[in-house]
């Protein structure tokens, strides 16, 4: 899921110091931009983009992994209006951070720029980067390292890169937050360097080696070193991580109503991601049973589904032996288009390499996400 959050005079955001009697650092968070046009229809040109970036970090994931580690990731067969400072889109699907340098030229009007001369912790590393998407989009630059400040918390010599060239899928008009930080594991890293919060835990910036997201339209935040215990109810309810690349757990299920559509299945927890999203023949197969759904493709774009906006589907996701629901309002996207009476199904399909299902946004909305790099598993928890 995508998010911007203000930011002081920092590489990364100093927004909000730690809770009196808290063990942890809350930042409130906002909601990336919307998959929505003004009228409520789904923007589907961006919900294209979307997929496309999707699929292609996968990929270059998963090639990171493989160069860095020296074996493939694949773990399944084949599938038969405010003044802004700078913000980060905070990224459990991948590890890398960058941020637009103050040298840059092309598409980075809008955004705050990372200016390393007036770091005086910054250096250079002498090694060019570029991250590619499937859209065509990409980032460029250079690596330095430098001591990164996120909400009073120092990171000391992390690596980030200072992009000189953003295309236009990283313009502000499409790309709200100024650059990005991935919070999965270093094996996936293009930098092949430890991530931000990786750093932090092993300098001991944070009290616990944890950090959740409560995902919303309202109310979102980002905890680092603990957990907010006014976001959540119940007890969580933990997935073991199954290969320390991706945030990657086992899925035991994806229902329909009480019908088991997907079982055991490999699943990444990524807040990157929109929709929930697998192979062609799995989502067609979760498909199959709702009256009236289509492959949209062809009408509206590549791993696009429509179901009848009056027939939105009772959906659920089991990990650790406990279901979860989503809501009806998170997994519709809106209407097709105007006056339209399908809707755009919050389950789609992509190329993703073989590496299991992407659960992003339409579930994640739903509960707390407790992400535990002491203990490598994912935990959920009903939202308070």
């Amino acid at each position: 899921m995508r998010f911007t959050l203000s930011a002081s005079l920092a590489v990364l955001p100093v927004l909000a110091a730690a809770l009196p009697h808290e063990t942890h650092t809350s930042i409130p968070i906002s909601k990336r931009s919307s998959l929505r046009n003004a009228d409520g229809t789904v923007d589907v040109k961006a919900l294209r983009r979307h997929l496309a970036a999707v699929e292609s970090k996968i990929h270059r994931g998963n090639a990171a992994y493989e160069r860095n580690r020296g074996h493939s990731l694949s773990v399944v067969p084949p599938a038969t209006s405010r003044k802004r400072e700078e913000g980060v889109d905070f990224d459990t699907g991948s590890s890398d951070i960058f941020l637009p340098a103050a040298d840059c030229k092309t598409n980075c009007d809008g955004h705050v720029m990372y200016d390393t001369s007036k770091s005086s912790s910054s250096k250079p590393l002498d090694k060019p980067f570029t991250l590619k998407y499937g859209d065509g989009s990409n980032v460029s630059g250079k690596q330095f390292s430098d001591s990164v400040i996120i909400s009073g918390l120092a990171g000391e010599n992390q690596v980030i890169g200072a992009a000189t060239e953003y295309s236009e899928g990283f313009s502000s008009k499409n790309f709200p937050p100024d650059g990005l930080m991935g919070m999965g594991y270093q094996s996936i890293s293009e930098f092949d360097s430890p991530p931000l919060f990786q750093t932090l835990v092993e300098q001991k910036k944070v009290k616990e080696p944890v950090f959740a997201f409560k995902m919303a339209k309202e109310g979102s935040e980002l905890t680092l070193g603990g957990l907010n215990s006014k976001l959540y109810k119940d007890d969580f309810t933990y997935a073991a991580v199954t290969k320390q690349a991706y945030w990657m757990v086992k899925m035991d299920s994806l229902s329909l109503g009480d019908k088991a559509v997907v079982e055991s299945a490999s699943s990444i927890i990524d807040t990157g991601t929109t929709l929930i999203i697998g192979e062609h023949d799995d989502v067609a197969k979760f498909y199959k049973d709702i009256e009236g759904a289509k492959d949209a493709s062809d009408s509206l774009g590549p791993g696009i589904w429509t179901v009848p906006c009056k027939s939105i589907p009772e959906l659920s996701l089991t990990f650790g032996g406990k279901s979860f629901p989503v809501s009806k309002e998170t997994f519709n996207l809106g209407p097709a288009q105007e006056g339209s009476d399908e809707c755009v199904g919050g389950v789609g399909h992509a190329d993703v390499a073989r590496v299991g299902w992407i659960v992003g946004d339409v579930f994640l909305q739903n509960v707390y996400t407790v992400f535990d790099l002491g203990k490598n598993q994912v935990g959920f928890a009903s939202l308070a």
